[in-house]
């Protein structure tokens, strides 16, 4: 199943990683793709909270295992209620290394936000260890609210799609997926070029007029590709970051591509007042440096898909146990789905 490359989504109890296995769900019973799902935990050396708000005992490695075993048994009630058979894992150790060697053998990654100290805190922490940085894959980031704690609602059809898009290599790739996952899904494309203000320069609006050109250029072989796919364009000064923010609001998904060091990642997961994943009330999809020059030889090739990633054996990676557990009651999964969003249709 693993070279198969099924969808991966990370779980620790918390009502966010919930959210985010209803959405993996649903993508993979759309694209036709399998699921699995991942539970990752790590021993204090101290007691501590674990998973969403359970104690566990100072090297108690049993009960955290069966804590995990518990939350896999109820994101496998989530996916089987929307008809998606789901194997399981358990990651032990540091999550985020763990997830970056995982990501070799899957299409995508799916993990919930705003699940305050929990899974979604370490693997988007810091830009030295993120998985939207450094994975090998493209991440979906699944928020649970807004900056207000509203429940943000989850559609089962995506309709439109927004994608940040300049001239940089991970740019490009990022237009790229977008139009293909737009087009999956019959949704309309929304391709977002940010300006850089230039205020007190004579002749601004040609700066923009020039934007304007570069993103036709890049948008044709797009067009040409997709000939069905219904693109729109905008050129938007100021931040690109606040731009994408904005359009999270009324888009089912937002793309973005992701530098590394420095650049774009930066505005991602920098500062409070500026990250994309902090404020966004939609899935941010994310096309992590490492995804794009997993496969290349020369700066100037990238992967057309995940497909063409090296995948690395469970044996291979420490800390990866996979394991089977039993799917919880039906009235589990309808408690959670309740929770989680209550204007689910």
């Amino acid at each position: 199943m693993i070279n198969d490359k099924a969808i991966l989504v990370g779980v620790d109890g918390s009502h966010a990683s919930y959210k985010a296995t209803w959405w993996a769900a649903n993508y993979a019973k759309h694209a036709g793709l399998t699921l699995q799902i991942v539970c990752a935990y790590s021993l204090p050396s101290y007691a501590a909270v674990s998973f969403d708000a359970t104690y566990t005992a100072m090297g108690d490695d049993n009960a955290a295992h069966s804590d995990a075993q518990e939350i896999l048994s109820k994101a496998k009630a989530i996916a089987d209620e929307q008809g998606v058979e789901a194997a399981t894992l358990i990651v032990t150790g540091d999550p985020a290394s763990v997830f970056v060697e995982l990501s070799r053998n899957y299409n995508l990654i799916v993990i919930g936000n705003r699940g305050k100290g929990g899974l979604a805190e370490r693997l988007l922490g810091t830009t030295s260890s993120s998985l939207p940085a450094y994975a090998y894959c493209p991440i979906v980031v699944v928020p649970y609210t807004d900056d207000d704690g509203n429940l943000m609602h989850l559609n089962n059809t995506i309709t439109k799609v927004a994608v940040g898009s300049d001239e940089s290599k991970w740019g490009l790739k990022a237009l790229e997926i977008a139009a293909s996952f737009a087009d999956a899904w019959g949704a309309e494309l929304d391709v977002i070029s940010a300006v850089p203000r230039v205020q007190g320069i004579d002749g601004e609006e040609g700066v923009i007029e020039s934007y304007r050109e570069d993103l036709d250029v890049r948008l044709k072989p797009i067009i040409d590709a997709h000939p069905n796919l219904k693109v729109n364009k905008q050129v938007v000064p100021g931040s690109a970051v606040n731009a994408l923010t904005q359009a999270s609001w009324n888009h089912d998904v937002v793309v973005v591509g992701s530098r590394g060091r420095g650049g774009f990642t930066g505005l991602l997961l920098g500062s409070t007042s500026q990250g994309l994943l902090q404020h966004a009330v939609t899935p941010v999809y994310v096309v992590p440096r490492k995804y794009v020059e997993a496969a290349e030889t020369r700066l100037d090739t990238v992967p057309s898909s995940p497909a063409e990633v090296p995948t690395k054996s469970l044996d291979e990676i420490s800390g990866v146990e996979e394991i089977a557990v039993p799917t919880a009651e039906p009235e589990v999964a309808a408690k959670i789905e309740a929770k989680i969003d209550p204007d689910k249709q």
